[in-house]
Protein backbone atom coordinates (compact mmCIF):
# COMPACT_ATOMS: atom_id res chain seq x y z
CA UNK A 1 0.00 0.00 0.00
CA UNK A 2 1.35 3.42 -0.92
CA UNK A 3 2.43 5.71 1.89
CA UNK A 4 -0.09 8.45 1.08
CA UNK A 5 -2.93 5.92 1.08
CA UNK A 6 -1.82 4.62 4.48
CA UNK A 7 -1.62 8.15 5.88
CA UNK A 8 -5.03 9.06 4.49
CA UNK A 9 -6.52 5.87 5.89
CA UNK A 10 -4.93 6.43 9.31
CA UNK A 11 -6.08 10.06 9.36
CA UNK A 12 -9.63 9.08 8.40
CA UNK A 13 -9.81 6.32 11.00
CA UNK A 14 -8.31 8.61 13.64
CA UNK A 15 -10.79 11.38 12.88
CA UNK A 16 -13.62 8.86 13.01
CA UNK A 17 -12.34 7.53 16.31
CA UNK A 18 -12.20 11.04 17.70
CA UNK A 19 -15.75 11.84 16.63
CA UNK A 20 -17.00 8.47 17.91
CA UNK A 21 -15.07 8.99 21.12
CA UNK A 22 -16.64 12.40 21.62
CA UNK A 23 -20.13 11.03 21.06
CA UNK A 24 -19.57 7.90 23.13
CA UNK A 25 -17.75 9.59 25.99
CA UNK A 26 -20.72 11.88 26.49
CA UNK A 27 -22.49 8.76 27.73
CA UNK A 28 -25.49 9.32 25.50
CA UNK A 29 -27.59 12.43 25.55
CA UNK A 30 -31.12 11.02 25.62
CA UNK A 31 -31.04 8.19 28.14
CA UNK A 32 -33.58 7.99 30.93
CA UNK A 33 -35.49 10.96 29.54
CA UNK A 34 -32.86 13.55 30.31
CA UNK A 35 -30.07 15.33 28.53
CA UNK A 36 -26.40 15.53 29.42
CA UNK A 37 -23.74 13.40 31.01
CA UNK A 38 -24.80 10.09 32.52
CA UNK A 39 -23.53 9.23 35.96
CA UNK A 40 -21.69 5.98 36.61
CA UNK A 41 -24.80 4.72 38.41
CA UNK A 42 -26.93 5.53 35.34
CA UNK A 43 -24.42 3.77 33.08
CA UNK A 44 -24.43 0.70 35.34
CA UNK A 45 -28.24 0.68 35.38
CA UNK A 46 -28.36 0.99 31.58
CA UNK A 47 -25.79 -1.81 31.19
CA UNK A 48 -27.83 -4.04 33.51
CA UNK A 49 -31.04 -3.34 31.57
CA UNK A 50 -29.32 -4.07 28.28
CA UNK A 51 -27.84 -7.29 29.64
CA UNK A 52 -31.25 -8.40 30.88
CA UNK A 53 -32.93 -7.54 27.59
CA UNK A 54 -30.28 -9.28 25.48
CA UNK A 55 -30.35 -12.30 27.79
CA UNK A 56 -34.11 -12.55 27.42
CA UNK A 57 -34.13 -11.96 23.64
CA UNK A 58 -31.45 -14.59 23.00
CA UNK A 59 -32.51 -16.94 25.82
CA UNK A 60 -28.95 -16.99 27.17
CA UNK A 61 -27.84 -19.61 29.65
CA UNK A 62 -25.83 -18.61 32.76
CA UNK A 63 -22.43 -19.06 31.08
CA UNK A 64 -23.44 -17.04 28.02
CA UNK A 65 -24.78 -14.29 30.28
CA UNK A 66 -21.42 -14.20 32.10
CA UNK A 67 -19.68 -13.78 28.74
CA UNK A 68 -22.09 -10.96 27.85
CA UNK A 69 -21.37 -9.22 31.17
CA UNK A 70 -17.63 -9.61 30.54
CA UNK A 71 -18.06 -8.03 27.10
CA UNK A 72 -19.95 -5.12 28.63
CA UNK A 73 -17.21 -4.68 31.23
CA UNK A 74 -14.53 -4.57 28.53
CA UNK A 75 -16.52 -2.09 26.46
CA UNK A 76 -16.99 0.09 29.53
CA UNK A 77 -13.25 -0.03 30.23
CA UNK A 78 -12.61 1.11 26.65
CA UNK A 79 -15.15 3.92 27.02
CA UNK A 80 -13.46 5.07 30.22
CA UNK A 81 -10.03 4.90 28.58
CA UNK A 82 -11.33 6.99 25.69
CA UNK A 83 -12.76 9.62 28.02
CA UNK A 84 -9.71 9.69 30.27
CA UNK A 85 -11.77 8.20 33.08
CA UNK A 86 -13.30 11.56 33.95
CA UNK A 87 -16.93 12.45 33.17
CA UNK A 88 -17.06 15.47 30.88
CA UNK A 89 -13.32 15.36 30.12
CA UNK A 90 -13.87 14.90 26.39
CA UNK A 91 -16.20 17.88 26.21
CA UNK A 92 -13.64 20.04 28.01
CA UNK A 93 -10.90 18.83 25.66
CA UNK A 94 -13.02 19.66 22.62
CA UNK A 95 -13.89 23.08 24.02
CA UNK A 96 -10.18 23.77 24.57
CA UNK A 97 -9.58 23.23 20.84
CA UNK A 98 -11.78 26.19 19.96
CA UNK A 99 -11.12 28.40 23.01
CA UNK A 100 -8.72 30.68 21.14
CA UNK A 101 -9.01 32.65 17.92
CA UNK A 102 -7.84 29.65 15.92
CA UNK A 103 -8.59 25.95 16.05
CA UNK A 104 -5.71 24.33 17.99
CA UNK A 105 -4.46 21.83 15.43
CA UNK A 106 -1.60 20.56 17.64
CA UNK A 107 -3.95 19.85 20.56
CA UNK A 108 -6.43 18.18 18.20
CA UNK A 109 -3.72 15.90 16.83
CA UNK A 110 -2.58 15.04 20.36
CA UNK A 111 -6.18 14.29 21.29
CA UNK A 112 -6.61 12.02 18.25
CA UNK A 113 -3.33 10.27 19.05
CA UNK A 114 -4.35 9.73 22.68
CA UNK A 115 -7.79 8.37 21.74
CA UNK A 116 -6.29 6.16 19.03
CA UNK A 117 -3.79 4.77 21.54
CA UNK A 118 -6.59 4.10 24.04
CA UNK A 119 -8.50 2.18 21.37
CA UNK A 120 -5.36 0.31 20.34
CA UNK A 121 -4.60 -0.73 23.91
CA UNK A 122 -8.17 -1.75 24.83
CA UNK A 123 -9.26 -3.34 21.55
CA UNK A 124 -7.65 -6.77 22.05
CA UNK A 125 -9.65 -7.29 25.26
CA UNK A 126 -12.89 -6.07 23.66
CA UNK A 127 -12.36 -8.25 20.59
CA UNK A 128 -11.55 -11.27 22.75
CA UNK A 129 -14.63 -10.76 24.92
CA UNK A 130 -16.83 -10.26 21.84
CA UNK A 131 -15.45 -13.43 20.25
CA UNK A 132 -15.92 -15.44 23.44
CA UNK A 133 -19.51 -14.26 23.77
CA UNK A 134 -20.48 -14.74 20.11
CA UNK A 135 -18.73 -18.11 19.83
CA UNK A 136 -20.57 -19.35 22.93
CA UNK A 137 -23.92 -18.77 21.23
CA UNK A 138 -25.87 -21.57 19.62
CA UNK A 139 -26.37 -21.24 15.84
CA UNK A 140 -29.95 -20.01 16.24
CA UNK A 141 -28.80 -17.38 18.76
CA UNK A 142 -26.01 -16.27 16.40
CA UNK A 143 -28.60 -15.93 13.64
CA UNK A 144 -30.75 -13.70 15.88
CA UNK A 145 -27.72 -11.46 16.43
CA UNK A 146 -27.09 -11.28 12.67
CA UNK A 147 -30.74 -10.46 12.00
CA UNK A 148 -30.70 -7.75 14.65
CA UNK A 149 -27.57 -6.20 13.12
CA UNK A 150 -29.08 -6.33 9.62
CA UNK A 151 -32.38 -4.91 10.83
CA UNK A 152 -30.66 -2.05 12.60
CA UNK A 153 -28.80 -1.10 9.41
CA UNK A 154 -25.73 0.22 11.21
CA UNK A 155 -27.70 2.51 13.47
CA UNK A 156 -26.70 3.21 17.03
CA UNK A 157 -28.77 2.39 20.09
CA UNK A 158 -31.09 5.34 19.64
CA UNK A 159 -31.84 4.62 15.97
CA UNK A 160 -29.60 7.32 14.50
CA UNK A 161 -27.27 6.25 11.78
CA UNK A 162 -25.89 6.74 8.31
CA UNK A 163 -29.33 6.33 6.76
CA UNK A 164 -30.44 9.55 8.41
CA UNK A 165 -33.25 7.82 10.23
CA UNK A 166 -34.56 8.59 13.67
CA UNK A 167 -35.67 6.04 16.25
CA UNK A 168 -35.67 3.06 13.96
CA UNK A 169 -36.47 4.72 10.65
CA UNK A 170 -34.52 3.34 7.74
CA UNK A 171 -33.48 5.36 4.67
CA UNK A 172 -36.75 4.60 2.91
CA UNK A 173 -38.78 5.70 5.96
CA UNK A 174 -36.75 8.80 6.77
CA UNK A 175 -38.38 12.18 6.17
CA UNK A 176 -37.43 13.85 2.87
CA UNK A 177 -34.77 16.53 3.18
Amino acid sequence: MKTWIKRTLIATVSAGALVAGVAYSQGGSHHFGRHGQMSEADMAQMRERMTDRISKELALDATQKQYLVALGTQMDAQRKAMSGGQPGAMREQMQALIAGNQFDVAKAQTLVNDKTEAIRLQSPQVISAAATFFNSLKPEQQQKVREFMNRRGGKGMMGHGPEGGHRGQGAKDAPAR
